[in-house]
Order: structure tokens, then sequence, then C-alpha cells
């Protein structure tokens, strides 16, 4: 543990900024995880609006500096394209 005390602050806030951001974390991998189940159950519509209710959420995430923007356009690329062969097939 830290002796001096800017330094016994600093563990203090890290562990606050840690939980915050692991939160946040979790919400962009739950956003995600209802598109792919919508896609999953073949449901165009369901998948188009779960998409639409993640970009938003995903963009935050890097304004935020939670992930890192080509990851963001990376998922979002990803996701379009597999609601796209959804409805080709």
């Amino acid at each position: 543990m830290a002796n001096i005390k800017s330094a016994k602050k600093r563990a203090v806030q890290n562990e606050k900024r840690r939980l915050h951001n692991t939160s946040l974390r979790s919400k962009f991998r739950t956003y995600i995880k209802k598109v792919l189940v919508a896609i999953a159950g073949r449901d165009q519509s369901a998948a188009n609006d779960a998409f639409r209710e993640a970009v938003p959420v995903i963009d935050g995430m890097v304004n935020k500096g939670i992930i890192h923007k080509n990851k963001a356009a990376r998922h979002k690329s990803r996701l379009n394209e597999k609601i796209k062969n959804l409805a080709e097939a």
C-alpha cells in the first residue's frame, strides 16, 4: 500500500475509476449481445432495432476512452454485415 498521501489518493481514485469502467464495459458487451441474440433468432426487425440502440452506446464508449475508435468501428461493421446477411438469407 502507498505511504504518501497523494499516492493513497491516487489508489482510491484508480479503484473508483476501475469499477466505473468495468460497468461501462459490461454495458457495451450487453448491447452487442442483444444484437447477436436477435440475429441468432433470425429476426430482422429486432436486429435492426437492437443495432440502432447499440451504435450510440458503442460510440459513447469511444468518447469515454473505454475502447479504441477502430474497435468500435470493427464491431459496428461486423454487426451491420451480419444483419445484412440475415436479410439476404
